[in-house]
């Protein structure tokens, strides 16, 4: 799994008009998969998801993504706390770019061989 800055990836976002944050998008979405063992939604799939629904899926994904990082946190013996209620409440105030950042935040506290 590859460690990503937030700061420089946000800029990217931002540089690219969204178009860094498309792949970002899908990159988390599968390290997250990863991470938690889960095998749910693809990254492309859940972009193409997100695509069809106008945004709608996104919301639910961000869900999702706080219920694996749930897990994840569970299974190395780390406290939980409410990661999908936040990812929930962040997207659907449309702030998906502060849920990628905090997604990438607990992403890069794990190593994946």
């Amino acid at each position: 799994m590859k460690q990503r800055s937030i700061p420089m990836s946000i800029i990217l976002t931002i540089i690219t008009c969204g178009i860094y944050g498309i792949y970002w998008f899908v990159c988390i979405t599968d390290e997250t998969n990863r991470v938690s063992s889960r095998y749910g939604t693809s990254g492309g799939l859940a972009l193409v998801f997100n695509l069809i629904s106008c945004g709608i899926y996104g919301i639910y994904w961000g869900y999702k993504m706080g219920e694996a990082l749930e897990e994840a946190r569970a299974a190395h013996g780390e406290p939980s706390g409410s990661l999908p209620v936040l990812y929930l409440v962040l997207n659907i105030f449309g702030l998906q770019i502060v849920t990628y950042a905090l997604i990438q935040s607990e992403l890069n506290k794990y190593e994946i061989v």
